[in-house]
């Protein structure tokens, strides 16, 4: 389908790799009739999955292994683990359908073994590792249920796009390399399947990044929190440790005060790059989805952490969003999964939220 046949905002959730390697007893995962019809229960209509492109392309079939990319973040499997993405995919994509949620392609480009995600030379092969993949997906007849294409989490980030070497500073979208790299892949994968839309995704504002022409994608998918928008994280002295604890000791000790001390102040941070965010698109004429949002980037279910002001900050975020007219899918946050208990279990929350954000326009 297309975003521009959308006549409201979906209500959207990340829930990454999590959906296929969070499988083991409660881990979230296990019962996908069971996690769908709650997401249905909280108000949600979109989620948006890692599709593992690049392992489908080798073999749909195999059962693969993958090495943890953090064992302090609450999103995937905290150690090694084996998942078999067919049929697997197409299965929960079924399911979802079942229960009209619309289902958002992307990929974190997941480590195995054999490092098959640094074997993408080109952007030809990035587009023929998506191509076989929907191949796949449009075979069991199930691509009315896809809501867009994201060919790559966060690009160019390293730790998701270990192919790519930039020309430009780490994580800049905007180089010359980045931009060729995007629409050549973009315009190949187009002419199989030329009736989805497209795009990559960021979480990084580099010098210059409203006036990049993305003229090539067909919507745009911004990450957008507190904590990216503002100089929070260096005043914490946070660095998103993935394999000790220190990390999270110091949100522990100093994010919630932090925050407390001028609240206003950090929600100024935030509301201004939503504005801004959704000045770029009008400007460009793309709608937006944003799946991963508003307040810190990470947090979990933790001794000494209260979901409560990282709930304030989402849903000042969700509000500005929805106020803007210029989200086509918005999420309430990127901890809107099981396995994150504090904010999940708060059903009433997140169907306030969702009310809301139905209840928005789309862009015209």
């Amino acid at each position: 389908m297309r975003l521009t046949e959308l006549q409201r905002p979906l209500a959207i959730t990340m829930w990454d790799f999590s959906w296929l390697e969070r499988r083991w007893p409660g881990a979230g995962q296990e019962d996908w009739d069971a996690s769908l019809d709650a997401l249905v229960a909280r108000g949600y209509n979109a989620v948006r999955i890692d599709a593992y492109p690049h392992l489908v392309a080798v073999d749909p079939q195999r059962e693969w292994e993958l090495l943890p990319c953090w064992n302090q973040q609450d999103w995937g499997s905290p150690a090694r683990t084996r998942v078999r993405i067919q049929p697997l995919l197409n299965e929960f994509i079924r399911k979802c359908a079942a229960r009209d949620i619309k289902v958002g392609l992307s990929t974190w480009f997941r480590e195995d073994p054999d490092q098959w995600r640094k074997q993408i030379p080109s952007p030809a092969r990035l587009a023929e590792i998506w191509t076989r993949t929907l191949q796949t997906i449009a075979g069991d007849g199930l691509l009315d249920s896809i809501l867009f294409v994201d060919y790559c989490n966060e690009w160019p980030q390293d730790c998701w796009a270990p192919f790519f070497r930039n020309d430009g500073a780490a994580g800049d979208w905007t180089s010359p390399r980045s931009m060729q790299w995007m629409r050549e892949a973009l315009d190949r994968g187009r002419q199989t399947f030329p009736d989805l839309s497209y795009c990559f995704s960021f979480s990084n504002y580099p010098a210059g990044w409203e006036e990049a022409d993305l003229g090539f994608m067909d919507l745009f998918e911004p990450h957008v929190w507190m904590a990216n928008s503002s100089d929070f994280y260096d005043r914490l002295e946070y660095t998103y440790q993935r394999f000790t604890p220190e990390g999270f000791e110091r949100i522990v000790r100093f994010a919630e005060p932090l925050y407390r001390a001028d609240p206003e102040h950090w929600q100024a941070q935030l509301c201004a790059r939503i504005d801004q965010v959704a000045r770029w698109s009008a400007q460009q004429g793309k709608p937006l989805v944003t799946t991963e949002c508003w307040g810190l980037v990470d947090y979990k279910d933790w001794p000494l952490l209260d979901w409560g002001y990282v709930k304030e900050l989402c849903e000042i975020g969700t509000r500005r969003a929805v106020a803007s007219g210029r989200w086509a899918a918005i999420g309430t946050s990127n901890f809107c999964a099981p396995q994150f208990c504090g904010m999940w279990r708060d059903a009433e929350w997140h169907r306030r939220l969702t009310q809301e954000i139905a209840s928005g326009a789309v862009p015209l």
